[in-house]
Protein backbone atom coordinates (compact mmCIF):
# COMPACT_ATOMS: atom_id res chain seq x y z
CA UNK A 1 0.00 0.00 0.00
CA UNK A 2 2.16 3.04 -1.53
CA UNK A 3 1.20 5.33 1.22
CA UNK A 4 3.44 3.84 3.50
CA UNK A 5 6.23 4.94 1.41
CA UNK A 6 4.33 8.27 1.16
CA UNK A 7 7.40 10.95 1.38
CA UNK A 8 9.41 9.40 -1.35
CA UNK A 9 8.13 10.73 -5.52
CA UNK A 10 6.74 7.92 -7.21
CA UNK A 11 10.29 6.72 -9.30
CA UNK A 12 11.85 6.80 -5.58
CA UNK A 13 8.81 4.45 -4.19
CA UNK A 14 9.35 2.01 -6.76
CA UNK A 15 12.71 1.66 -6.60
CA UNK A 16 12.45 1.13 -2.54
CA UNK A 17 9.64 -1.20 -3.47
CA UNK A 18 11.32 -3.70 -5.63
CA UNK A 19 14.50 -3.51 -3.64
CA UNK A 20 12.36 -4.58 -0.59
CA UNK A 21 10.68 -7.65 -2.98
CA UNK A 22 7.45 -6.35 -3.03
CA UNK A 23 5.72 -7.66 -6.11
CA UNK A 24 2.78 -6.21 -6.35
CA UNK A 25 1.03 -2.79 -5.49
CA UNK A 26 -2.15 -0.94 -4.02
CA UNK A 27 -2.17 2.62 -4.60
CA UNK A 28 -4.71 5.78 -3.69
CA UNK A 29 -6.19 7.61 -5.45
CA UNK A 30 -7.62 10.54 -3.04
CA UNK A 31 -9.82 10.36 -0.19
CA UNK A 32 -8.37 10.22 3.38
CA UNK A 33 -4.93 9.93 1.36
CA UNK A 34 -3.16 13.11 -0.30
CA UNK A 35 -2.17 10.52 -3.03
CA UNK A 36 1.20 11.22 -3.49
CA UNK A 37 1.73 8.79 -6.26
CA UNK A 38 -1.06 9.28 -8.42
CA UNK A 39 -2.78 12.39 -10.55
CA UNK A 40 -5.84 10.36 -11.08
CA UNK A 41 -7.31 13.92 -13.41
CA UNK A 42 -4.01 13.40 -15.65
CA UNK A 43 -4.21 9.68 -15.92
CA UNK A 44 -8.18 9.78 -16.45
CA UNK A 45 -7.69 12.38 -19.42
CA UNK A 46 -4.28 11.36 -20.74
CA UNK A 47 -3.86 7.99 -22.74
CA UNK A 48 -0.03 8.81 -22.97
CA UNK A 49 0.22 9.51 -19.01
CA UNK A 50 -1.29 6.20 -18.39
CA UNK A 51 0.65 4.41 -20.47
CA UNK A 52 3.96 5.67 -19.11
CA UNK A 53 2.76 5.49 -15.71
CA UNK A 54 1.95 1.48 -16.00
CA UNK A 55 5.44 1.19 -17.96
CA UNK A 56 7.87 2.91 -14.82
CA UNK A 57 5.74 0.14 -12.62
CA UNK A 58 6.18 -2.65 -15.04
CA UNK A 59 9.53 -2.03 -15.47
CA UNK A 60 10.40 -2.63 -11.87
CA UNK A 61 8.33 -6.18 -12.24
CA UNK A 62 5.72 -4.58 -10.39
CA UNK A 63 2.42 -5.15 -10.90
CA UNK A 64 -0.64 -2.85 -9.98
CA UNK A 65 -3.69 -4.90 -7.89
CA UNK A 66 -5.91 -2.57 -6.54
CA UNK A 67 -6.54 0.95 -6.28
CA UNK A 68 -8.01 2.19 -3.01
CA UNK A 69 -10.41 5.52 -2.74
CA UNK A 70 -10.38 5.15 0.72
CA UNK A 71 -12.57 8.23 1.99
CA UNK A 72 -16.55 8.96 3.21
CA UNK A 73 -18.59 8.71 0.09
CA UNK A 74 -22.14 9.14 2.85
CA UNK A 75 -20.80 11.62 5.05
CA UNK A 76 -23.53 14.54 5.44
CA UNK A 77 -20.81 17.56 4.53
CA UNK A 78 -19.15 18.31 1.82
CA UNK A 79 -16.46 16.61 1.79
CA UNK A 80 -18.92 13.42 0.93
CA UNK A 81 -20.01 14.59 -2.43
CA UNK A 82 -15.97 15.21 -3.09
CA UNK A 83 -15.00 11.46 -2.29
CA UNK A 84 -18.70 9.99 -4.03
CA UNK A 85 -17.16 11.61 -7.43
CA UNK A 86 -13.75 10.11 -6.29
CA UNK A 87 -15.47 7.08 -6.26
CA UNK A 88 -16.77 7.38 -9.76
CA UNK A 89 -13.36 8.58 -11.07
CA UNK A 90 -11.56 5.84 -9.45
CA UNK A 91 -14.02 3.06 -11.17
CA UNK A 92 -13.30 5.07 -14.19
CA UNK A 93 -9.36 4.43 -14.15
CA UNK A 94 -9.70 1.03 -13.12
CA UNK A 95 -11.67 0.50 -16.38
CA UNK A 96 -8.64 2.43 -17.94
CA UNK A 97 -5.71 0.41 -16.63
CA UNK A 98 -7.56 -2.94 -16.36
CA UNK A 99 -7.69 -3.44 -12.88
CA UNK A 100 -10.68 -5.52 -11.65
CA UNK A 101 -9.95 -4.50 -7.70
CA UNK A 102 -10.67 -1.30 -5.50
CA UNK A 103 -10.22 -1.37 -2.16
CA UNK A 104 -12.39 1.17 -0.28
CA UNK A 105 -14.36 2.04 3.12
CA UNK A 106 -18.14 1.21 3.41
CA UNK A 107 -18.59 5.41 4.02
CA UNK A 108 -20.63 6.86 7.02
CA UNK A 109 -23.81 8.23 7.19
CA UNK A 110 -25.22 10.99 9.55
CA UNK A 111 -27.67 9.81 12.21
CA UNK A 112 -30.68 11.28 9.75
CA UNK A 113 -31.52 13.37 6.89
CA UNK A 114 -30.65 16.35 8.72
CA UNK A 115 -27.70 15.58 10.42
CA UNK A 116 -24.20 17.80 9.50
CA UNK A 117 -21.69 15.17 10.11
CA UNK A 118 -21.06 11.33 9.75
CA UNK A 119 -22.26 9.43 13.55
CA UNK A 120 -21.15 6.21 14.59
CA UNK A 121 -23.43 4.10 16.34
CA UNK A 122 -21.78 1.73 19.30
CA UNK A 123 -24.38 1.81 21.66
CA UNK A 124 -27.94 0.44 20.98
CA UNK A 125 -29.18 2.70 23.87
CA UNK A 126 -30.65 5.29 24.14
CA UNK A 127 -33.62 3.54 21.35
CA UNK A 128 -32.71 6.90 19.43
CA UNK A 129 -29.18 4.96 18.04
CA UNK A 130 -31.81 2.05 16.70
CA UNK A 131 -33.77 4.67 14.71
CA UNK A 132 -30.35 5.92 13.93
CA UNK A 133 -29.25 2.60 12.25
CA UNK A 134 -32.29 2.03 10.72
CA UNK A 135 -31.78 5.54 8.75
CA UNK A 136 -27.86 4.73 8.38
CA UNK A 137 -28.52 1.24 6.57
CA UNK A 138 -31.66 1.30 4.76
CA UNK A 139 -32.16 5.07 3.68
CA UNK A 140 -28.30 6.30 3.05
CA UNK A 141 -26.14 2.70 2.99
CA UNK A 142 -27.66 0.04 0.66
CA UNK A 143 -29.42 2.80 -1.71
CA UNK A 144 -25.72 4.11 -2.30
CA UNK A 145 -24.59 0.25 -2.46
CA UNK A 146 -26.81 -0.91 -5.10
CA UNK A 147 -26.08 1.90 -7.33
CA UNK A 148 -22.22 1.57 -6.56
CA UNK A 149 -22.47 -1.91 -7.38
CA UNK A 150 -24.34 -1.18 -10.93
CA UNK A 151 -21.61 1.03 -11.33
CA UNK A 152 -18.84 -1.15 -10.71
CA UNK A 153 -20.15 -3.61 -13.47
CA UNK A 154 -20.03 -1.20 -16.02
CA UNK A 155 -16.59 -0.61 -15.47
CA UNK A 156 -15.50 -4.33 -15.14
CA UNK A 157 -14.41 -3.92 -11.65
CA UNK A 158 -14.75 -7.66 -10.34
CA UNK A 159 -14.46 -7.26 -6.66
CA UNK A 160 -14.58 -4.44 -4.00
CA UNK A 161 -13.27 -4.81 -1.12
CA UNK A 162 -14.64 -2.82 1.72
CA UNK A 163 -12.10 -2.24 5.15
CA UNK A 164 -13.63 -3.55 8.10
CA UNK A 165 -12.88 -0.53 9.91
CA UNK A 166 -14.21 1.87 13.03
CA UNK A 167 -16.70 4.71 12.12
CA UNK A 168 -18.01 3.12 9.15
CA UNK A 169 -21.61 1.53 8.69
CA UNK A 170 -18.87 -2.08 7.65
CA UNK A 171 -16.98 -1.95 11.17
CA UNK A 172 -17.18 -6.23 11.92
CA UNK A 173 -18.28 -9.64 10.25
CA UNK A 174 -21.40 -9.38 11.04
CA UNK A 175 -21.84 -6.08 8.92
CA UNK A 176 -19.70 -6.44 6.15
CA UNK A 177 -22.12 -10.06 5.32
CA UNK A 178 -25.50 -7.62 5.67
CA UNK A 179 -23.89 -5.37 3.37
CA UNK A 180 -22.98 -8.61 1.44
CA UNK A 181 -26.17 -10.08 1.36
CA UNK A 182 -28.07 -6.74 0.84
CA UNK A 183 -26.40 -5.85 -2.77
CA UNK A 184 -24.14 -8.96 -3.67
CA UNK A 185 -21.14 -10.49 -3.95
CA UNK A 186 -19.35 -8.10 -5.54
CA UNK A 187 -18.73 -6.80 -2.13
CA UNK A 188 -16.14 -8.59 0.32
CA UNK A 189 -13.78 -7.66 2.78
CA UNK A 190 -10.53 -5.96 2.89
CA UNK A 191 -9.71 -7.64 6.58
CA UNK A 192 -6.85 -5.18 8.23
CA UNK A 193 -6.11 -7.25 11.44
CA UNK A 194 -5.05 -4.15 13.06
CA UNK A 195 -8.44 -2.43 13.56
CA UNK A 196 -9.79 -5.69 14.71
CA UNK A 197 -7.37 -5.49 16.97
CA UNK A 198 -7.38 -2.42 18.99
CA UNK A 199 -12.05 -3.33 18.79
CA UNK A 200 -11.40 -6.25 20.84
CA UNK A 201 -12.03 -8.95 18.02
CA UNK A 202 -9.98 -11.97 16.89
CA UNK A 203 -8.86 -11.87 13.06
CA UNK A 204 -8.14 -15.06 12.54
CA UNK A 205 -11.86 -16.28 13.67
CA UNK A 206 -12.70 -13.12 11.25
CA UNK A 207 -10.78 -14.75 8.73
CA UNK A 208 -12.30 -18.27 9.12
CA UNK A 209 -16.20 -16.72 9.42
CA UNK A 210 -15.61 -14.40 6.13
CA UNK A 211 -13.80 -17.26 4.60
CA UNK A 212 -16.30 -19.64 4.64
CA UNK A 213 -18.57 -17.35 2.95
CA UNK A 214 -15.57 -16.54 0.06
CA UNK A 215 -15.85 -12.92 1.31
CA UNK A 216 -12.50 -12.23 1.80
CA UNK A 217 -11.21 -10.16 -1.14
CA UNK A 218 -7.95 -8.50 -0.03
CA UNK A 219 -5.99 -8.38 3.13
CA UNK A 220 -4.35 -5.25 4.65
CA UNK A 221 -0.75 -6.48 6.51
CA UNK A 222 -0.82 -4.24 9.74
CA UNK A 223 -0.03 -4.18 13.15
CA UNK A 224 -1.36 -2.59 16.33
CA UNK A 225 0.61 -2.53 19.43
CA UNK A 226 -1.89 -2.58 22.89
CA UNK A 227 -0.52 -0.24 25.51
CA UNK A 228 -2.64 -2.67 28.07
CA UNK A 229 -1.94 -0.67 31.81
CA UNK A 230 -3.52 2.51 29.52
CA UNK A 231 -6.29 -0.07 27.82
CA UNK A 232 -7.40 -0.98 31.27
CA UNK A 233 -7.96 1.99 32.60
CA UNK A 234 -9.45 3.82 29.30
CA UNK A 235 -11.01 0.84 27.24
CA UNK A 236 -9.74 0.73 23.77
CA UNK A 237 -12.17 3.69 22.09
CA UNK A 238 -8.98 5.94 21.86
CA UNK A 239 -9.76 9.54 21.24
CA UNK A 240 -6.20 10.83 22.17
CA UNK A 241 -4.71 12.59 19.03
CA UNK A 242 -2.50 9.76 17.04
CA UNK A 243 0.55 11.85 15.86
CA UNK A 244 0.29 14.24 18.80
CA UNK A 245 0.09 11.81 21.63
CA UNK A 246 2.81 9.61 23.09
CA UNK A 247 1.87 6.25 22.19
CA UNK A 248 2.65 4.79 25.69
CA UNK A 249 -0.11 7.56 26.76
CA UNK A 250 -2.99 5.84 24.25
CA UNK A 251 -4.37 2.62 24.23
CA UNK A 252 -3.33 1.52 20.97
CA UNK A 253 -0.42 2.33 17.83
CA UNK A 254 0.23 0.93 14.86
CA UNK A 255 3.36 -0.42 14.47
CA UNK A 256 5.52 -2.58 12.16
CA UNK A 257 4.64 -5.70 11.91
CA UNK A 258 5.84 -8.08 14.36
CA UNK A 259 5.93 -4.91 17.34
CA UNK A 260 2.28 -5.77 18.23
CA UNK A 261 1.90 -9.64 17.49
CA UNK A 262 5.08 -11.56 16.80
CA UNK A 263 5.89 -13.91 13.75
CA UNK A 264 4.43 -17.11 15.38
CA UNK A 265 1.04 -14.92 15.35
CA UNK A 266 1.30 -13.98 11.84
CA UNK A 267 2.06 -17.38 10.53
CA UNK A 268 -0.70 -18.65 12.32
CA UNK A 269 -3.16 -15.98 10.51
CA UNK A 270 -1.98 -16.42 7.20
CA UNK A 271 -1.85 -20.52 7.01
CA UNK A 272 -5.46 -19.30 8.11
CA UNK A 273 -6.88 -16.96 5.26
CA UNK A 274 -5.17 -19.99 3.01
CA UNK A 275 -6.66 -22.47 4.55
CA UNK A 276 -10.09 -20.81 4.32
CA UNK A 277 -9.57 -19.53 0.84
CA UNK A 278 -7.68 -16.14 0.24
CA UNK A 279 -4.78 -16.70 -1.95
CA UNK A 280 -4.45 -12.94 -2.95
CA UNK A 281 -2.10 -10.34 -1.97
CA UNK A 282 -0.76 -9.28 1.23
CA UNK A 283 -0.98 -5.40 1.26
CA UNK A 284 1.56 -4.03 3.88
CA UNK A 285 0.08 -0.82 5.52
CA UNK A 286 2.68 0.81 7.56
CA UNK A 287 1.48 3.80 9.58
CA UNK A 288 4.16 2.81 12.51
CA UNK A 289 4.91 6.39 14.32
CA UNK A 290 8.47 5.40 16.21
CA UNK A 291 10.59 4.50 13.49
CA UNK A 292 11.36 6.05 10.04
CA UNK A 293 8.67 4.75 7.26
CA UNK A 294 10.92 2.52 5.36
CA UNK A 295 12.59 0.59 7.84
CA UNK A 296 9.12 -0.29 9.47
CA UNK A 297 8.51 -1.34 5.60
CA UNK A 298 11.24 -3.28 4.98
CA UNK A 299 11.14 -5.12 8.99
CA UNK A 300 7.58 -5.73 7.96
CA UNK A 301 8.29 -7.24 4.53
CA UNK A 302 11.31 -9.18 6.09
CA UNK A 303 8.55 -10.56 8.59
CA UNK A 304 5.72 -11.53 5.51
CA UNK A 305 8.57 -13.52 3.76
CA UNK A 306 9.08 -15.65 6.75
CA UNK A 307 5.53 -15.47 7.90
CA UNK A 308 4.18 -16.64 4.19
CA UNK A 309 3.69 -20.03 3.05
CA UNK A 310 6.07 -19.62 0.51
CA UNK A 311 9.44 -19.88 -0.47
CA UNK A 312 11.62 -17.18 -1.01
CA UNK A 313 14.94 -18.26 -1.07
CA UNK A 314 14.89 -21.42 -3.28
CA UNK A 315 14.21 -21.98 -6.75
CA UNK A 316 11.92 -25.13 -6.83
CA UNK A 317 10.70 -27.01 -10.04
CA UNK A 318 6.69 -25.70 -10.66
CA UNK A 319 5.73 -29.51 -10.39
CA UNK A 320 6.93 -29.95 -6.67
CA UNK A 321 5.52 -27.35 -5.65
CA UNK A 322 1.74 -28.94 -6.56
CA UNK A 323 2.54 -31.86 -3.89
CA UNK A 324 0.59 -31.55 -1.18
CA UNK A 325 0.04 -33.64 1.82
CA UNK A 326 1.86 -36.42 3.16
CA UNK A 327 4.49 -39.09 1.26
CA UNK A 328 2.89 -41.61 3.10
CA UNK A 329 -0.40 -43.35 4.03
CA UNK A 330 -1.88 -43.02 7.28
Amino acid sequence: MTDSLGKLSFEEMLDTAAMLGIETLEIPTGGYSNAPHMDIDRLLESRQAREDYMRAIESRGLRLEVLNCNGNQLSPDPQGEKDARLVEKTFRLAQLLGVEKIAMMSGLPGGGPGAKYANWVTCCWPPVMLEMLEYQWNEAGIPYWENTVKLAEQCGIKKIALEVHPTQIVYNVPTLLKLRQAVGPMIGANLDPSHLFFMGMDPVEAAKALGRERAVYHVHAKDTHIERDVADLNGNHETAAYLSTPAYERSWTYCALGYGHDVFWWKRYLMTLLEFGYDGPLSLEIEDVVMPSVIATAKSADLLKEAMPRDYTRDFPAHLLEIKGLGFDI
